[in-house]
């Protein structure tokens, strides 16, 4: 069932960004029809579904006016990241991460963040979303350029515990070890969300998962804050279950 937050956030952006589009947008005929076009031009219009997810992941070289066409994508991309039915989330960097969106308007900027931290929230809350959590961790924090902001605000609760957990195996496979575990993050960004999500996974995050019994995996949260040498010098390399 739909957050209440979620829904609000939702009806924001459907309020918000109602009737926008982009009137002089010819894009890249040698990647759409003229037909798909059409739709960037044309308000109060459903996109039919695979046009959308081909926009939204699309590049901005291939549109005369890339913020004007996230501007008219973006109520309908929103309901369908929230459904579930955004076909490339996990799999390609969102068009918001590509836009300034920061500087739009105030309301418009408030709209897309409210938007991502209920959304965030909805899926950590829900036992199988639609989403893996990583793969909406890392869509909302590329679009936001932080992750500090996500982490903070991971709730309470046994559905969200289950989460975390999955979220932390997932992540410190690639942090112990140096990587980053994002795929789509723009690089511009990445270098200082990897050091949030290392500094919140040694501290908050080892704690929570010591409050739900994830020793090992706790431990491991705390490597990757440790200096190279000492990483691999841990005791917990000698100790460790042998599934590790």
């Amino acid at each position: 069932m739909r957050t209440a937050a979620l829904a609000a956030a939702l009806a924001d952006l459907d309020t918000v960004f109602n009737g926008f589009a982009g009137p002089r947008e010819r894009g890249c005929p040698r990647c759409h029809t003229p037909e798909e076009t059409a739709y960037l031009r044309t308000p109060y219009t459903r996109v039919p579904p695979d046009v959308l997810r081909r926009y939204v992941f699309e590049v901005p070289d291939h549109f005369d006016d890339h913020a004007a066409s996230m501007r008219r994508l973006l109520p309908q991309a929103a309901h369908a990241m929230a459904d579930g039915t955004l076909d490339g989330i996990g799999w390609g960097a969102h068009g918001l991460v590509r836009a300034d969106w920061r500087s739009w308007p105030a309301e418009q900027a408030a709209a897309i963040e409210a938007f991502l931290h209920a959304w965030w929230q909805e899926v950590l809350t829900t036992p199988e979303p639609p989403y893996p959590a990583p793969d909406v961790f890392e869509t909302c924090g590329a679009i936001a350029r932080r992750a500090t902001p996500f982490l903070d605000t991971w709730p309470q609760g046994s559905v969200a515990d289950v989460h975390l957990v999955r979220c932390a195996d997932t992540w410190l496979y690639h942090l112990v070890v140096d990587q980053s575990p994002f795929t789509w993050w723009d690089h511009t960004s990445e270098d200082a969300a990897v050091a949030e999500l290392c500094a919140w996974l040694s501290g908050p995050g080892a704690a929570r998962l010591r409050a739900v019994g994830e020793d090992d995996l706790a431990i491991r949260a705390e490597l990757p804050a440790l200096p190279y040498d000492e990483r691999w010098a841990h005791p917990y390399w000698y100790n460790a279950s042998s599934t590790n």
